[in-house]
């Protein structure tokens, strides 16, 4: 893991609303950013941070959100999605998160990600598959 793992690290990621991004309940002139599809972006966006500091054969996986989806962002425009490393423990990342569109804040809050090997995860995801089989 590289030593520029620190909090205070940030990046920020603009993402345009597609259709595929959105709820089609309230009909098609009301398609609005979903929940979860917003939560995917806030994820992506930690884990891009991370991957390039983290070296071969590793990468990290969510454990925890808190997530306040306060505003309605509406397809076809963007949103920032701005993660910044709140807390390095161990192999256990922190980030707060911030989501705005051009016009008010879309969501807030936080992600816990923890840092794993692959061939490790890898095995111990075989092993339980054979338990269930």
């Amino acid at each position: 893991m590289s030593e520029t793992l620190n909090p205070g690290l940030s990046a920020t990621r603009r993402v345009t609303i597609d259709r595929e991004r959105t709820i089609s309940f309230m009909g098609d002139d009301c398609r609005v950013y979903s929940t979860p599809n917003l939560l995917y972006d806030v994820e992506m966006s930690c884990r891009d941070l991370l991957l390039p500091l983290l070296g071969e054969g590793r990468d990290s996986v969510g454990t925890r959100v808190e997530l306040d989806h306060v505003g309605a962002t509406l397809l076809g425009m963007w949103v920032d999605v701005t993660v910044t490393v709140r807390e390095v423990n161990g192999n256990a990342v922190t980030f707060d998160f911030s989501v705005r569109d051009a016009v008010e804040e879309v969501a807030s809050g936080k992600h816990h990600r923890f840092i794993v090997g692959l061939e490790k995860t890898a095995q111990r995801l075989r092993a339980k598959q054979a338990k269930a089989l």
